[in-house]
């Protein structure tokens, strides 16, 4: 499987890095580079990437509205941050934009070439210090709503977050469940709606603030 790749970062240099050491790597294809946010939405729409690597201050548009506007129009995209900074007021609007990764630029080259890997076959792949922030965000914010959450989850809907928690793709669940992927994506669909939770990244970290794990 060929991973396709679009780079978004303002910095020549940046850019080029990750070019140069992506193109090394088997199985990735670089199909499109991006100066700024709304060059990023512009190439996403066009070219239709598995994978964005994203950065968070850019001009014209930055990564967080960029990443906003590109799961509008196609929420299969995957986005992972890739940035310099690692404070809560960039992270989590970050990933309440859409983003399933949040990594800094300091990572090992081989380290981002795993992460991206593992994002697309379905885990999320954040930095300790956005986790941090978001499981600090995440218990705040689900304290302000209904403390027994997860009695309105179906014994299968927990059984289905159990694993998500785990890191497990659909396919792994549907597997480690004996039910069919399209299953899985449905109740998916439904704990997340339950739960008031955006995305797989939010429910797995939420199911082990609270004790799933």
């Amino acid at each position: 499987m060929t991973i396709r790749i679009l780079i978004a970062d303002d910095h020549h240099v940046v850019r080029r890095g990750l070019v140069f050491f992506l193109k090394t790597q088997e199985n990735f294809e670089i199909i499109g580079e991006a100066q700024n946010g709304k060059e990023a939405v512009q190439l996403a729409a066009e070219l239709n990437p598995d994978i964005i690597l994203m950065d968070l201050v850019m001009p014209t548009m930055d990564g967080i509205e960029a990443t906003k506007e590109i799961k509008k129009i196609n929420p299969a995209i995957l986005v992972m941050m890739l940035t310099s900074f690692s404070d809560e007021d960039h992270v989590i609007p970050a990933i309440e934009a859409g983003a399933s990764g949040y990594q800094l630029k300091d990572i090992e080259p081989d380290e981002l070439a795993k992460a991206i890997i593992k994002m697309v076959h379905g885990e999320n792949q954040l930095h300790p210090k956005a986790t941090s922030h978001l499981l600090s965000h995440l218990s705040s914010k689900q304290n302000d709503k209904k403390a027994n959450a997860f009695t309105e989850l179906t014994k299968r809907e927990l059984d289905v977050l159990k694993e998500i928690a785990k890191g497990k793709s659909n396919k792994e669940i549907a597997a480690s469940l004996f039910i069919t992927e399209k299953t899985v994506k449905t109740h998916v669909s439904n704990l997340l709606s339950k739960l008031h939770l955006a995305d797989r990244t939010q429910a797995a970290l939420y199911a082990v603030k609270n004790g799933m794990m």
